[in-house]
């Protein structure tokens, strides 16, 4: 899959604000059961699995087997073609505020 491939894959992986939240939460906590995800969340187990199959997908979580519990932890990779694009446009828009920053001072 190509870089720009891959940049969508996540970008739309993570639009859903439910399946993000689910990320996040698992960021949070580090390591957590399927079954931990579905308590204390107004998400039905079977949503939880579509999210969590996307979110694997995307390679933005790994799992780890324990009998016939799946634990889900963040894949740290999986952000890097998210933090490659922003990092890009981090320098582009730093140019372009040290341009009017100059620009602003020239005018006064």
């Amino acid at each position: 899959m190509t870089g720009a491939m891959q940049l969508t894959n996540v970008l739309k992986t993570l639009a859903d604000p439910t399946r993000r939240a689910v990320f996040e939460r698992i960021a949070q906590e580090g390591e957590v059961a399927a079954t931990g995800l579905v308590r204390g969340s107004k998400v039905s187990q079977p949503a939880v699995s579509q999210h969590l199959r996307a979110l694997r997908d995307a390679g933005l979580v790994a799992e780890r087997r324990d009998g016939r519990r799946i634990h889900y932890r963040v894949a740290p990779k999986g952000l890097g073609p998210l933090i490659d694009w922003l990092g890009h446009y981090q320098t582009f828009w730093a140019e372009r505020f040290e341009n009017l920053e100059k620009l602003l001072k020239e005018t006064e």
